[in-house]
């Protein structure tokens, strides 16, 4: 089968590189010619996991290429997917659909007699019907069938989830157009893959319900954790003793500096426009997003009561500044917050991170960016490690302490053991956890 990508961001590049893998022959569409230069010449313009070995396979096979010309690519195609951005709005929290209707209407004009298509961004509910009235508007002579097909990946595992997933949802409208969504997805029967075929809004709604409901749970166990502090429970304990409950479960029960990234943050405020356009408000998704701004500026206060709750003058090495391990991207990223909170404090900051530094380099300035941890420790008064990297987790304790003015940690993901920083002589503060050596 022939697809069309239409946006070779994140979305669309990993996708057009899965169903290639698949045996499908996929054209990725870019309006940015510098990116698809970038592309053409075996370059990855975003950091993910086993992209680039996937990209590479499959453009020498034939089945992945690139251009800017939308409209040959369209017309080649038997589905074209919207894989473009839907950003917050500014100063709103409605998502900016300006690009996936611009999309539509792009085309439009480029189709000629049948033709599938398939929103893969995350759009609001009601994004579907109006992307379907733009193309009959567009071009009442030809035959579109419109899809939601929402996507649901991680960055830094979005490969495995989309050869993996643990569902493909799909809101279709006729039978032509979900036997054309099997035939795409064929490859997944063999893992029993559940396909659930639903309406154009039911499928919108799922992927913002989706995620709202695992950014809840994320501020659910910061919340507990804070309460942990206070009256001495371990919150890696009571996220065990809950996640082993099969009606709770153990994912995204992890307490940290709060969530970041391209979809919670942006999705959450998206659904409670929604809701409060509809005037059903959503309490619950409105004051999960209200408890994480405030999360991460309340670490950057937990950094500094470490610190003896001064900060003039000292100097602060950050560990990880991306949202997330395993990927560059910096998008409402906690350190945006705590790195600056501790600069107006009066800290000097000493930072690295694996792959996110020059993205990072443009949005905190004042910065000393290093490439190894124990260079950015180096006559630090403290480390804080705000991304759990895998190269942070093994770090040289000894090491740490011939470096640092003194040996103190503020751990903002737990990934180091309380008894074990204690035993190597650290006061070592961290996340729901009591601290250890408070008074050293």
């Amino acid at each position: 089968m022939k697809v069309a990508m239409i946006g070779a961001g994140y979305v669309g590049l990993v996708s057009g590189a899965c169903f290639s893998e698949f045996g499908h022959e996929v054209i990725c569409v870019d309006v940015d010619q510098r990116k698809i230069d970038m592309l053409e010449r075996g370059e990855i313009p975003i950091f993910e996991p086993g992209l680039d070995t996937l990209v590479a396979s499959n453009v020498q096979a034939g089945r992945l290429s690139f251009t800017t010309d939308l409209k040959s690519a369209v017309a080649e195609s038997d589905a074209v997917f919207i894989a473009v951005g839907t950003p917050s709005r500014r100063g709103e929290g409605d998502a900016d659909l300006s690009y996936v209707y611009q999309a539509a209407k792009d085309i439009a004009a480029a189709t000629d007699g049948t033709k599938v298509i398939v929103t893969k961004s995350t759009v609001p509910v009601g994004t579907g019907a109006q992307v379907k009235r733009i193309l009959a508007e567009a071009n009442p002579s030809a035959a579109f069938h419109v899809v939601s097909n929402p996507e649901f990946l991680r960055e830094g595992a979005a490969i495995e989830d989309f050869m993996r997933p643990n569902r493909i949802v799909c809101g279709v409208e006729s039978k032509y157009a979900r036997d054309m969504m099997r035939e795409l997805y064929r490859p997944l029967f063999l893992n029993e893959t559940p396909i659930v075929f639903t309406s154009l809004e039911s499928s919108e709604m799922i992927k913002y319900a989706a995620n709202c409901f695992l950014a809840t749970k994320i501020t659910f166990i910061n919340e507990i954790a804070d309460l942990c502090e206070k009256v001495g429970a371990d919150v890696q304990s009571v996220a065990r003793g809950i996640g082993l409950d099969r009606r709770i479960g153990n994912l995204f029960l992890h307490p940290g500096p709060g969530f970041g990234g391209s979809c919670f943050p942006k999705d959450i405020r998206a659904l409670a426009a929604t809701a409060e356009a509809f005037d059903a408000p959503l309490h619950i998704v409105e004051t999960v997003n209200s408890i994480n701004e405030n999360r991460k500026k309340a670490m950057a206060e937990k950094i500094i009561a470490a610190m003896g709750g001064d900060v003039t003058g000292r100097t602060i090495a950050i560990l990880g500044v991306t949202f997330k391990p395993n990927t560059d991207d910096m998008r409402e990223s906690p350190s945006l917050d705590i790195i600056p909170a501790l600069q107006k404090a009066g800290a000097t900051i000493r930072a690295c991170d694996p792959e996110g530094m020059r993205e990072a380099a443009e949005l905190l300035p004042g910065i000393e960016w290093l490439d190894d941890p124990y260079d950015a420790m180096d006559g630090a008064d403290a480390v804080a490690i705000l991304t759990e990297w895998n190269h942070y987790r093994a770090l040289d304790k000894e090491r740490m302490k011939s470096l640092l003015n003194r040996p103190l940690m503020i751990d903002l993901r737990n990934i180091y053991g309380v008894e074990e920083m204690e035993a190597a002589g650290f006061t070592y503060h961290s996340v729901g956890r009591m601290p250890v050596n408070a008074g050293a």
